[in-house]
């Protein structure tokens, strides 16, 4: 046993060390997100609607970008990958920068920034595949849900530091910080991976991403259902606390978080002990769970519980179906693979916010939880169904 604890550890250093350039990527990303739109409506002008597509931008950029982002992983190799992200994250500043400092000129600088936003979401696909490309081809695809999980530890981290580091730092020293912030932070990633061996890019048949994307869709469709339950919470709960009368919503967002990565950090051997499906089917039953309590709920104490357990449920969802859904694809078409279940992710939040807001609007806020722990079931349903059919 003592001989397998340390190489346990070894593993785990050698994931954090390369989904190190996760976290840089998505602090990049957090730094700007709370504090663009603000600057898009009150300095230069805009409406709100046109705030919301700046920032909706660079999602549709991650999104149309994956099969590309997967495809180079495969081909040029994960590091290259990861460079080319990083120096997308570095020209992104100096937009951002260029846009801040045109503000006199605002539709110039609207464009700038636009620019620097979509170049952000491209950078997003490259490095967050190719760190997970890079994790198992470094340790191992018997590892890939470890990779998987400590690549979110990572991103999520890095947001929910970035985005509140970013308001302080516009309140302190201006818009222009932000810019000179992504060019540095992006430039420090780059020098820090200049000597860091790569691993090889696995020889063999590429699939065409098409291809890839059926074989992992059966998979990635359960990811989507079960996921929108984590936009609809992000989203609407300070909407839905308002209406409720109740104070506190942040503290529900917070429990929701800890309960996340908390899982993730416990539990993620659970996944290698009894497999992807079984991992599965348990997390989400109890995000159902969690959602049904935050519907039902009669008070605030109630909905936090709610909301731990959809935290709690959520955590392992996508590092489950997703050791599954790669198991799929050859080695040498891994990071279109990891392309293509990323897409259902990104389709999910993407969804969630009209699909729930419809909802809200014509039944009112208490029943988006509904929904949302009925679209839950459904995932339950497709992988019980896809357990079925893989033994």
């Amino acid at each position: 046993m003592s001989a397998a604890a340390p190489s346990s550890v070894s593993i785990t250093l050698q994931i954090v060390s390369i989904v190190f350039y996760s976290f840089i990527a998505f602090l990049c990303i957090g730094l700007p997100i709370a504090v663009i739109p603000g600057y898009v409506h009150e300095q230069l002008g805009f409406s709100a609607v046109v705030a919301g597509m700046t920032i909706g931008s660079q999602y549709l950029a991650t999104l149309l970008s994956r099969p590309m982002a997967g495809r180079m992983s495969d081909t040029v190799g994960t590091k290259r990958a990861i460079v080319l992200g990083l120096a997308g994250i570095l020209l992104s500043g100096v937009l951002t920068l260029l846009a801040t400092l045109l503000q006199s000129l605002p539709l110039l600088s609207l464009g700038i920034l636009i620019g620097g936003r979509l170049l952000l979401g491209v950078a997003q696909g490259l490095i967050g595949v190719g760190t997970i490309s890079w994790c198992m081809g470094q340790v191992g695809a018997e590892h890939t849900a470890r990779s998987i999980s400590w690549n979110g530890i990572a991103s999520y981290g890095a947001i929910a530091i970035g985005a509140p580091l970013g308001v302080v730092m516009v309140a302190e020293y201006g818009y222009s910080s932000l810019g000179i912030a992504l060019s540095v932070l992006a430039a420090l990633g780059l020098v820090l991976i200049r000597n860091k061996p790569s691993v090889p890019v696995v020889r063999g048949e590429r699939l065409p991403f098409w291809a890839v994307f059926g074989r992992i869709a059966p998979f990635g469709a359960s990811l989507c259902l079960a996921s929108i339950g984590y936009g609809t919470l992000t989203t609407f709960i300070t909407l839905y606390y308002l209406n409720r009368g109740w104070k506190g919503a942040a503290y529900c967002l917070t429990v929701f978080g800890v309960c996340f990565i908390v899982s993730r950090l416990v539990f993620i051997s659970a996944i290698s002990r009894f497999g992807g499906f079984r991992a599965a089917i348990a997390c989400m039953v109890i995000e159902t769970l969690g959602l049904t309590l935050l519907w039902l709920a009669p008070s605030t104490g109630v909905a936090l519980v709610g909301a731990g357990l959809t935290g709690f449920g959520l955590s392992l969802v996508y590092p489950a179906l997703g050791v599954e859904a790669i198991k799929q694809v050859p080695s040498s078409s891994r990071g279109a693979g990891l392309s293509a279940y990323a897409v259902f992710f990104d389709l999910a939040l993407a969804i969630a916010g009209p699909l729930m807001g419809a909802v809200a609007l014509n039944l009112g806020y208490g029943w988006i939880f509904f929904c949302a722990a009925l679209l839950s079931l459904t995932a339950l349903g497709v992988t019980l169904l896809l357990k079925r059919r893989a033994y």
